[in-house]
């Protein structure tokens, strides 16, 4: 799996949730893990959660880390899962990087990060004809956004360093993972 984080700053609206999106923007041809710092304005024709699209949900916040998961050859459950990880790998590297008491207490509920009522995080996994897509992002800022958010200006977690520390996480992870099925006998 290839990993990369771009420093430039890049607006995501929906529309990168796509195939091939790494590899024809970014040259990560393959699994891979784009992340980026932006702002979010998820328009409803681009939403890919039936549960938002009927509630008519707002997605949005000035800024925000991206991650923009592409993998090859799985299903839609692996792809959930993989977005379940890499939550729970935010919060454990979250705990390794801020000295907040408060980020003791951050949980996970599904694909998504809380402390208390307040909302860290946003993700979706989807699947293409070609492959499994996932976009998981961290509010840097808690401007902009419709819902009561945390942020990591809050956890006083720097955007780039926390990025590259959680991209890695997750690029070492699923290559362990996908190593683990090789190693194994078939039952008879």
């Amino acid at each position: 799996m290839l990993f990369r984080f771009h420093t430039q700053e890049m607006a995501y609206d929906g529309s990168q949730l796509r195939s091939l999106f790494n590899y024809l923007e970014h040259d990560l041809q393959g699994d891979s893990v784009l992340a980026f710092v932006g702002p979010c304005l998820v328009a409803l024709t681009e939403m890919v959660d039936g549960e938002d699209q009927k509630a008519k949900a707002e997605i949005a916040s000035d800024k925000m880390l991206h991650f923009l998961i592409e993998v090859f050859h799985q299903n839609l459950f692996s792809a959930v899962c993989l977005q379940r990880l890499m939550a729970d790998l935010a919060i454990s590297t979250l705990k390794k990087l801020s000295s907040k008491e408060a980020v003791r207490d951050l949980r996970r509920e599904g694909d998504d990060i809380f402390l208390v009522e307040k909302k860290l995080s946003i993700s979706i996994a989807t699947v293409s004809p070609l492959s499994q897509l996932i976009h998981f992002a961290l509010n840097v800022t808690t401007k902009g956004t419709p819902v009561p958010t945390l942020s990591l200006e809050d956890l006083q977690v720097d955007p780039k360093i926390f990025g590259e520390q959680l991209g890695e996480a997750f690029r070492r992870e699923f290559e362990d993972i996908a190593g683990a099925t090789t190693k194994v006998h078939w039952v008879r």
